[in-house]
Order: structure tokens, then C-alpha cells, then sequence
């Protein structure tokens, strides 16, 4: 590892932070996806992750993930340009490739650069069409498993991310609740007259947990439904990594599965980037346009709800909202985020 990656492993706390110091130490260890891989190409790309802005590019076939600041006169890199190879500052032109470190110096070409002048940098990992980082990364990559991703008879499908203005736990909490779909999810897949919640039980994993749900509500589109076999029941399999990534396979007629991931990218504690890989073994001749449409549709459904829901921020404590039984992956999330030990995430 660089000497600058070896300074990411004790990154300091984000300017104007949103979260909690000790929630925000927790979270910063752990590893998000910040941009699909095909935003990426010859220049650099600005984004941000736990109140921290990086500026992400390509160099000699890798990808670079540093602090979005140029260490001579603070200007952002990703106001920059690039080739490939390296990026330029815009304010000076000072360039910096593999590695982050800088390269070249327009205005003293010949002399010794100083390693002062080398970027803060990150790990990066591509998987599922991602590009995932970690700004305290500590031993290996841990990015969440996604069913049937690499297998073959799959399509695989990188929608387009959709930013959501609420916190990323109250955003994944959504994504798993299955007594919101007969109220919320009328005009894309749900039935309205349809709203009772059969018993499940989730089970606690190492790293969240899982639930089946198994219930009459279909998942065709509404406009296209096809007719369901007489006696079968649909499954949803939730697999929740925490803090911010559940996938949901279906199991459709005929031995189909679709699968969603749902990894909500921090932005700050009051914005959330969602990511949403997807891969199925049927319908492969369905234009990936009306997919993204699709997804786009079912997610803004949820978007309105999200950002309207007060308080802002995820109650980890199970006496500060009322719960029902059809509630108890809400209440398994909020139980994987305390083990943790994640200490707020309420602003009371």
C-alpha cells in the first residue's frame, strides 16, 4: 500500500460533518459504492461519501480514489481534465497519475516534485458495474455478495443511481418493508386491495440478516401482469448487509429470479445516493431502457415517503416509534446497526 493509502487508514473527519464523530469512525470503515464504472472515463469525477468529497479517475488501467483537493492551492481535482494516464489540476496544471501521486509540475519541470504534493488516497474495488471505496479500510475488501451476479443464464443491468434527499438507513429500512407495497406501490406493482402481511421471521447473520416473505402479491408490472400459476405463492428472499445494503431475490414463475440490490451510497446524513444492480434469467429481450424505467418508477415511488419522514435520521432505540409484527425487519435492521455499535443516527 502507497504511503497515502496508509495515511486513509486514520482519515480525519470530514469538514462541516453531518454524522456523529463515533457513528461516523464506525461507518468510515466500512465500504460503499460511489459511482457506476461506466460514469468513469478518460476525466475526473467528483463525488462524496460520509460528508467527504473524492475525486475519482482513471491511470494505467486503475482507478484512483483521493480527497477532491489539489494539496498546492486547495482547488478541487475534479474541475480538472484528464487522459487516461493522469489527471491536471485546473488552477496550475500540476499532474497526478497512479497512485496519486503527482507526476508533474508545469512550472518547474526539471526539478524534484515533493511527496508533500502526493493525494490522500483510497482503495477501489469494480464489482456489479461499481466502483466501491472504504476512507478507513482495515485488512481485505468487504463488499456484500450479490445472488447469481456472475452465473450463467443472467443479465446483468446497471440502472441509473437516483439520489434521494434522507438518510441512507431510513432508505434501506423502506427497501425491506413489505406493508408499504398495497399503499406506496399502486401505480407500478402492487395490489391496493391487498394489504395483509403474512407471518415471517427474519434470521440475524454475522454481518444483518435474512427474511423470506412469501405472499399472493405478484411482482409483474402493473399493465403487463401475466397470470400466476394456480397455487403459487411468491417469494421474496431479503439478505441485509449492514449498514446501508439489502439485495431482494424473487422467485417469479417457471424457476425465474430477479435480483436488486439495493446499496445506499451516505452522501451525508441527509443524502443518500442509491445504487441498484440488477441481474434476472428471464426477459432478456426487454430493452435495459424500460428496466431503468421500471426501477426509476418503483424507487421514486419510495423516494417521496423518505424524504418526508421525520425524524430525519433512524431511531436505533426500539421505544422512540411504535412497531406492529409486519415490522420485524425494521426492527432486525435497527438491532444489526446497534450491534455496531452505531450510538444515534436520532436527532431528537
Amino acid at each position: 500500500m502507497s504511503t497515502a493509502g496508509q495515511l486513509a487508514t486514520t482519515s480525519r473527519l470530514p469538514r462541516d460533518c453531518t454524522f456523529d464523530v463515533a457513528d461516523w469512525q464506525i461507518l468510515a470503515r466500512c465500504w460503499y459504492p460511489v459511482a457506476l464504472s461506466r460514469e468513469l472515463d478518460e476525466q475526473p469525477l467528483g463525488v462524496t461519501l460520509l460528508d467527504a468529497p473524492l475525486v475519482l479517475y482513471r491511470a494505467e488501467g486503475g482507478i484512483v480514489v483521493a480527497d477532491d483537493l489539489c494539496l498546492h492551492r486547495g482547488v478541487p481535482l475534479s474541475m480538472g481534465t484528464g487522459n487516461g494516464h493522469s489527471i491536471a489540476c485546473a488552477y496550475h496544471g500540476f499532474r497526478f497519475g497512479v497512485g496519486g501521486r503527482c507526476v508533474h509540475v508545469p512550472a518547474h519541470p526539471d526539478n524534484a516534485i515533493p511527496s508533500k504534493l502526493n493525494l490522500r488516497t483510497y482503495p477501489a474495488v469494480e464489482r456489479y458495474g461499481l466502483i466501491w471505496t472504504c476512507l478507513a479500510p482495515e485488512g481485505e475488501a468487504v463488499i456484500p455478495p450479490m445472488p447469481h451476479w456472475d452465473e450463467s443464464g443472467f443479465q446483468q443491468i446497471n440502472c441509473p443511481w437516483i439520489d434521494i434527499a434522507g438518510f441512507a438507513g431510513r432508505q434501506v429500512e423502506g427497501f425491506i418493508d413489505v406493508a408499504h407495497f398495497a399503499f406506496v406501490h399502486t401505480t407500478t406493482f402492487a395490489d391496493p386491495s391487498n394489504a395483509v402481511v403474512p407471518a415471517y421471521v427474519p434470521k440475524m447473520t454475522s454481518d444483518g440478516f435474512e427474511a423470506e416473505y412469501r405472499s399472493s402479491v405478484a411482482n409483474y408490472p402493473i399493465g403487463h401482469e401475466k397470470p400466476t400459476p394456480p397455487g403459487f405463492v411468491w417469494l421474496r428472499h431479503f439478505r441485509v448487509h449492514v449498514p446501508f445494503v439489502a439485495t431482494l431475490e424473487i422467485h417469479f414463475p417457471e424457476n425465474g429470479r430477479l435480483v436488486i440490490m439495493n446499496a445506499a451510497s451516505p452522501v451525508s446524513a441527509r443524502k443518500t445516493r442509491m445504487f441498484a444492480p440488477i441481474c434476472r434469467n428471464f426477459g432478456q429481450d426487454v430493452p435495459v431502457e424500460d428496466v431503468y424505467e421500471f426501477n426509476r418508477r418503483v424507487f421514486e415511488e419510495d423516494r417521496a415517503l423518505v424524504e418526508a419522514q421525520k425524524p430525519e435520521n433512524l431511531p436505533l432505540d426500539p421505544t422512540l416509534e411504535a412497531h406492529v409484527m409486519a415490522d420485524r425487519s425494521s426492527i432486525a435492521y435497527r438491532r444489526a446497526l446497534r450491534s455496531m455499535g452505531l450510538s444515534r443516527f436520532f436527532t431528537a
